[in-house]
């Protein structure tokens, strides 16, 4: 048996360090995070039935509430509504032990559309992310669409969370949607400037080395809501995401960062809703956005909400909200009748102290 020896020569640390990063790179090269790929090709975007179909071809399933003529409801108004992340447009629909918000503005004279955005519910690519300059995208011009329907309507915009997130891009983009007025339920504006640095740093490897992997979050111990039924529903509809993609997240932090320096850019009344008892998106960032909309001098309505939590629209408390959103509808300037508009800054500073 032949012996080898191998004699061990001393490697310069700069040079060791040279090996070990380009090693690096090229294990975080061999994954990446992964984006929804676009659609077939280039279209006019347009609404068909229960389908909107996108500027590169996808169809996105819509659902809608509409005033009922039979009854002598006259249409008032048009929302056009985004759900959050692992949602989708149900979201705006009957809900248990809460009103849902798009019967409820029916019954007033305003019609709802919501849809689902790709990678979410029965639209294409379902758990993957597409994007937040197409979302934003998809949004506008699913507005421009209901905008040439409605010529005569007044159309308002309605984000839930990440949905708040994807209205408030569009809004703030150089080609922004014909929207009157914007409701923001909770917004997802927890931007990587907001964030611990190792959720920063973990979230950036995470999605380079295993983009696929998918957690649970159930050991984050968090609550969206304090309606349980509505929670054990969405645990057993198969539409709603329940183990999402590290690489998903990386891109929701991604829009999330630019909703959180949009405020300045965004020219329409804003109906800026949060709860005292959010869990989800903490309330550094909110007072953040906020605050970035005060000093902008931009016409905005904070309403702070002692009772709610983060689906603040299907919370057991959401009478009140959606009231709110009726009277914003209906005169953007006027106070709410809840009472929540009321220094609503003040209060919720105080409420991040304790």
């Amino acid at each position: 048996m032949a012996v080898v020896t191998l004699r061990m020569t001393r490697v310069p640390n700069n040079l060791f360090t040279g090996i070990f990063c380009a090693f690096g790179l090229f294990i975080l090269s061999a994954c990446a995070p992964t984006v929804a790929p676009p659609g077939p090709g280039a279209t006019t975007p347009q609404l068909a039935g229960d389908e909107f179909t996108t500027s590169d071809g996808l169809k996105l399933s819509v659902r809608s509430w509409l005033p009922e003529s039979s009854d002598g409801i006259v249409l008032k108004a048009v929302v056009l509504a985004a759900h959050g992340f692992n949602d989708y447009s149900s979201a705006f629909g009957d809900v248990p032990d809460a009103r849902g918000v798009g019967p409820y503005l029916a019954e007033r004279g305003i019609a709802l559309y919501a849809y689902d955005q790709r990678g979410f519910g029965s639209s294409p690519h379902f758990g993957l992310w597409a994007g937040a300059d197409i979302l934003a995208k998809d949004y506008s011009d699913f507005a421009r669409v209901l905008k040439d329907r409605y010529p005569e309507m007044p159309l308002y915009a309605l984000g839930e969370s990440m949905g708040g997130a994807v209205v408030m891009k569009a809004l703030s983009s150089a080609q922004p949607p014909p929207v009157e007025a914007a409701i923001l339920a909770a917004p997802a504006v927890w931007a990587r400037s907001t964030m611990p640095v190792p959720y920063r740093m973990a979230l950036w490897v995470g999605a380079r080395v295993v983009p696929g992997l998918k957690p649970t979050g159930r050991s984050l111990g968090r609550m969206a809501s304090d309606n349980i039924e509505m929670l054990r529903s969405l645990s057993r509809d198969p539409l709603f995401i329940k183990k999402t993609r590290i690489d998903s997240v990386y891109g929701l932090t991604n829009l999330m960062d630019e909703a959180l320096v949009a405020p300045p850019r965004i020219n329409v009344p804003v109906l800026y809703l949060y709860g005292k008892n959010d869990e989800i998106i903490p309330k550094r960032p909110t007072i953040e956005a906020i605050e970035k909309f005060e000093a902008a001098d931009k016409p905005m309505h904070a309403a702070f909400y002692e009772g709610s939590w983060h689906m603040i629209m299907r919370d057991k408390q959401s009478e009140p909200v959606l009231a709110d959103i009726v009277a914003f509808i209906e005169n953007p300037e006027a106070p709410l009748p809840s009472g929540a508009d009321i220094q609503p800054l003040e209060r919720l500073r105080t409420s991040a102290k304790n």
